[in-house]
């Protein structure tokens, strides 16, 4: 029997021809090989992060790290390449001279320092000890001070961008960093010759040359009608911040599911893959995720449900939504605007109850069962009437980054009595992400914008007592991506589509993406009695989250002067 022929890479419609799609988590990356021709899965690999999240302190044992901090290191990220991508092609049993194109995927706004070379200033002599040096995840939080800044100056100078991304600018983006940076170690701001998304930096690491996407620019750095905020605003913040996107960001954008270079050698090396092949423009975890799940038609929510959750939505208009973290003209596909919103915590919560509140003979009960923790307290939870745990939370553990867009908030848990038990915080707390994703989808439809599908992707849509109650708290049916890798599926598509087996992003989703159409709908009787406890969560929403002198606010601040009189 003769064996099949490897795919010439010219031919990119090569039956055989497969795409790589990378996907860099929160805790991990995996890695994903994909038939181009229909999207099958063929081999996966994860590689855990060895440093994980750094918020304590640095690898090189320096000083403790203050409140809210969140740093990654970037030899993390390299080993993905060097671990996972080779080991999802054994997985796949694939020869690497089959695939076409390698596209990559991250979360954000994940930014860093660099050199003009692109070394990272954490992986330097000289920096290494100094904390504003490291790769700042999405959820450092300490830039609140100045995003607070710039959303203020921005309203004072009637500054049209502000508008795109709801009103304020998150903590949690490339300008509210980079200025903590340059007004707590100006030093290392000097230094800095390149202030880089994540998403971008991998890509530099597989091509040798420098790319920006566009999707990290216009929603993580307010690039938007073609241009960043001028110098004139940012000298306004600091006048050493004047040239910040002249110096460390301006560079040419490449649209999404644009081929930015080859393969390098040494990336070959890394990886196994054949020297050469198509690099797809880095993107967002989120975004790219939405051609895998079905989800590239205007109307169409896609909520990518992990450590966070993001919300990204197409529309046909440009429409200005209170809260949303952006809207990027071709952000998720070309032709329409991409919408965003998100929840700053979600399984991070989860997981959080189980590190506190679950006590020793649960523990032992799972271990007897065979069950993990999540799967004890969630069939522990799963029959209880609505309502009957007597409990509302908010879902502010990290803040919240829609529609408040203030990562000072915290979270609250109302209704504890000596009889509240572990899984009845649990469900409260699975309740919590739900209603803090209607206020978002609530927003909107008031705002103009439809919502006419609910999709969910991501690793806690296999928690079916979760996307019930979504679908309880929504009244709308929740349909599901098929896939258990949704990012890297899509980036993966994204590579094919850099490689050139198919014209543009929507029509690859087409053939390559898939989904399960209203997976779970909602139960009316369980319905109505969410509306009641939903315009509870709206009252706490309200009294804990507007205004203008807030417990939160004034508990977080006795907090961080605690442990800063501790530390000193």
């Amino acid at each position: 029997m003769t064996a099949p022929a490897l795919p010439d890479p010219a031919d990119r419609h090569h039956p055989g021809a497969c795409t790589i799609g990378v996907d860099f988590g929160t805790l991990s990356g995996r890695a994903v090989v994909v038939r181009v021709r229909d999207g099958a899965e063929l081999g996966s690999a994860v590689h855990e992060y060895r440093h994980a999240v750094i918020d304590d302190r640095l690898p090189s044992a320096g000083a403790l790290l203050p409140p809210d901090w969140a740093l990654q290191h970037p030899e993390d990220w390299r080993d993905v390449l060097r671990t996972a991508v080779p080991a999802a092609l054994a997985d796949a049993g694939v020869d690497p001279a089959r695939v076409i194109g390698i596209a990559t995927d991250f979360t954000a706004c994940t930014v860093l320092p660099t050199t003009a070379d692109g070394t990272p200033l954490a992986l330097t002599p000289e920096w290494a000890d100094r904390p504003h040096a490291w790769p700042k995840l999405w959820k450092h939080h300490a830039a609140q001070a100045q995003a607070d800044r710039i959303n203020t100056l921005a309203h004072a100078r009637g500054e049209k961008w502000i508008a795109r991304y709801g009103g304020r600018i998150s903590a949690e983006w490339q300008y509210a960093k980079a200025l903590q940076v340059l007004e707590e170690d100006p030093a290392v701001y000097a230094a800095c010759a390149r202030w880089i998304e994540a998403a971008d930096w991998i890509v530099w690491q597989l091509t040798g040359t420098e790319s920006r996407n566009a999707c990290t620019a216009g929603y993580k750095g307010i690039h938007q009608d073609g241009a960043y905020p001028s110098p004139a605003f940012l000298a306004r913040l600091h006048p050493d911040f004047a040239d910040f996107a002249a110096t460390r960001l301006e560079h040419p954008l490449s649209p999404l599911g644009s081929r930015v270079g080859a393969l390098s050698g040494r990336a070959a090396h890394w990886t196994g893959l054949p020297e050469g092949i198509a690099v797809a423009a880095g993107n967002v975890d989120a975004h790219v995720a939405a051609p895998a799940a079905g989800a590239v038609e205007n109307g169409r929510m896609l909520a990518i449900m992990g450590t966070s959750t993001c919300h990204v939505l197409n529309g046909a208009a440009l429409a200005e939504i209170p809260g949303i973290c952006g809207v990027v003209d071709g952000g998720i596909v070309e032709g329409a605007y991409g919408y965003e919103a998100g929840q700053s915590a979600v399984g991070d919560i989860f997981a959080w109850w189980l590190r506190q509140g679950v006590p020793d003979h649960y523990r032992a009960e799972a271990e007897a069962t065979g069950e993990d923790l999540h799967a004890l307290l969630t069939r522990k939870a799963a029959d209880q009437p609505v309502g009957a745990h007597g409990l509302v939370a908010l879902d502010w553990m990290n803040g919240n980054r829609s529609p408040l867009v203030d990562h000072h908030l915290s979270g609250v848990i109302a209704g504890l009595t000596l009889g509240t038990r572990p899984e009845d915080v649990y469900r409260a707390l699975l309740e919590s992400t739900a209603y803090g994703t209607r206020v978002i989808v609530e927003s909107f439809e008031s705002g103009g914008i439809p919502v006419e599908e609910f999709i969910v992707t991501g690793g806690l849509k296999k928690n079916a007592l979760l996307m019930q109650i979504h679908a309880d708290v929504l009244r709308r049916p929740v349909s599901v991506g098929a896939s258990d890798q949704g990012p890297a599926l899509g980036s993966a598509i994204h590579a094919a589509v850099a490689a050139g087996a198919y014209p543009d992003v929507r029509s690859a989703a087409s053939a390559m993406g898939s989904v399960q159409r209203h997976a779970y709908v909602p139960d009316p009787v369980r319905a109505d009695a969410y509306d009641a406890l939903f315009g509870e969560y709206r009252a706490l929403h309200e009294h804990f989250g507007t205004g203008t002198d807030l417990l939160l606010h004034r508990l977080r601040r006795i907090r961080n002067a605690a442990r800063a009189a501790t530390a000193g």
